[in-house]
């Protein structure tokens, strides 16, 4: 029998992964095991089950602990079990302004260059007839001024070119500027620029910059790797332009620079006064952290069923957490099959484990959940992808729970240094999948959205109160969805 071969880390930090170990009926002796292991003899197990969890989700921690584990843990066939949180080593900081507390903020109405022309010998001819620049607000600012390089290295203007600002998602221009040969503007450090009508941008404004040319001249552009874009100190989030990138929507150009434009700091003086409350409000998050640290370590303490994983905990490194739970779980149980769920879903563990019995799946080269197909590739908004080039995703499973078999898990373990995290661990998974082709058992008992079936294998997205009712009715009556009178 293997031995174990990852030490885990102290337990104290970043809940990320849930897991019960469940023991069917017909597998053969195992020793029990708790949270933190150390280096004995790996127990078997019929079904590993995976749970991803969030830090701060103590209450359905709490819930799934009072449900569906706590009846896989009193159940006379599933009472043997080892149960675990894996933790993140690391806490996963968002600031709502991204900016170093010793910048110096330029005072109000001075007019900042996102970016300038010291060297013409960096702008060459483009071969596309859009560029687009996509950029976030962080903090108000108004914009002054678009601007378009010059016909290379000459400071005059060969092409006609319009300059657009829009706000995502819309058609309509906030501000243009046209440049032609005989109406080029004012030339300011290398680069040609229109005054336009001044709108304040709000923080959260997410727009690009679009350059359009049809004159056989083109646009110039710049080489990326040198050039530096001026956000303000931090007011504003400007995507890269490095090659590569794919853009929001193709049909606004690729990704780069064709020119620039100028903004003012709108309230400078509150921003300062922001910046320099800074360090106390850093001091509060830590001291929260470390009060949350130390609560989620007597929960560890309390029930017995942590253990740790050094991943920063942050919505975009959920897809590092899944794999790092997959090299836990090769390392530390022998299994035949891992069920994978997320903290606020109920799961019906009695019709899951007797459809593995009843309907005889595979155990090799099996995933078994409801997919998705051909989901198209979202380029704006929270599911952002803009590094997986193709139109739509392989076919992945709703999050909501899947069963896959343990050769394609430890697949996952020993490849996880190489696999590319993308923007949710779901099509990360699809997309992951797609280089080994399981066999995919589809069954649309594992809900995509927040529904509820007497005959569901599980649903996502429900509260710690929605979890126990769902799991009371199921235990009074048979029926999660609801119980006739006198139940």
């Amino acid at each position: 029998m293997r031995r174990l071969a990852l030490t885990l880390l102290p337990c104290a930090v970043a809940v990320l992964v849930h897991l019960w170990l469940a023991q069917r009926p017909s597998s053969k002796h195992f020793r029990m095991a708790s949270a933190c292991l150390t280096d004995e003899e790996v127990p078997f197990y019929e079904v590993l089950v995976g749970v991803l969890s969030a830090r701060h989700h103590y209450e359905l921690r709490q819930a799934i602990r009072e449900t569906w584990l706590g009846y896989l843990r009193d159940h006379p066939h599933f009472h043997q079990r080892s149960v675990g949180w894996i933790y993140s080593q690391h806490v996963g900081l968002v600031m709502n302004f991204t900016c170093s507390p010793s910048v110096t903020v330029t005072g109000q109405g001075a007019e900042i260059e996102i970016v300038t022309v010291s060297d013409p010998s960096v702008l060459v001819p483009s071969d596309v007839l859009a560029i687009a620049l996509d950029f976030k607000v962080l903090h108000p600012v108004v914009i002054t001024r678009l601007g378009v390089f010059p016909s290379g290295t000459q400071p005059d203007l060969q092409s006609n070119v319009t300059v657009k600002l829009l706000q995502l998602d819309q058609e309509e221009a906030v501000v243009t500027a046209r440049f032609s040969a005989i109406s080029t503007g004012t030339m300011v450090n290398g680069m040609w620029y229109k005054p336009v009508e001044q709108f304040i941008l709000p923080k959260g404004f997410e727009g690009t910059l679009v350059w359009e040319s049809l004159d056989s001249a083109g646009l110039t552009t710049v080489n990326s790797s040198s050039v530096h874009l001026n956000d303000g100190g931090g007011v504003l989030k400007i995507a890269s332009i490095a090659e590569g990138i794919l853009p929001h929507r193709s049909a606004l150009g690729f990704p780069g620079l064709a020119g620039g434009f100028t903004f003012t700091i709108y309230d400078a003086d509150g921003l300062s006064g922001h910046l320099r409350g800074h360090p106390a409000r850093m001091e509060h998050h830590a001291s929260r952290l470390r009060q949350e640290d130390a609560a989620l370590k007597q929960e560890s303490l309390r029930h017995g069923d942590m253990v740790f994983v050094d991943v920063v905990d942050t919505y975009r490194n959920v897809p590092l957490k899944l794999l790092q739970f997959y090299k836990w779980s090769v390392g530390n149980a022998d299994f035949n099959l891992l069920l994978k769920t997320d903290d606020d879903c109920y799961i019906d563990v009695d019709s899951v484990l007797m459809k593995i019995d009843h309907k005889g799946l595979k155990r090799s080269n099996f995933w078994w959940g409801n997919f998705r197909q051909s989901w198209a590739v979202d380029r704006i908004g929270k599911w952002q992808e803009l590094e997986y080039a193709s139109p739509a995703y392989p076919a992945f499973a709703c999050g909501s729970g899947y069963v896959v078999s343990r050769d394609l898990v430890e697949w996952l373990a020993s490849n996880a240094g190489k696999l590319k995290a993308y923007q949710g661990e779901d099509v990360s998974m699809g997309i992951w999948m797609a280089a080994v082709g399981p066999q995919k058992y589809q069954d649309p008992g594992w809900l995509c959205e927040k529904e509820c079936y007497m005959d569901m294998l599980s649903s996502p997205q429900h509260t710690a109160e929605e979890l126990h009712i769902l799991w009371d009715q199921k235990r009074a009556c048979g029926d999660p969805c609801g119980c006739p009178w006198g139940h």
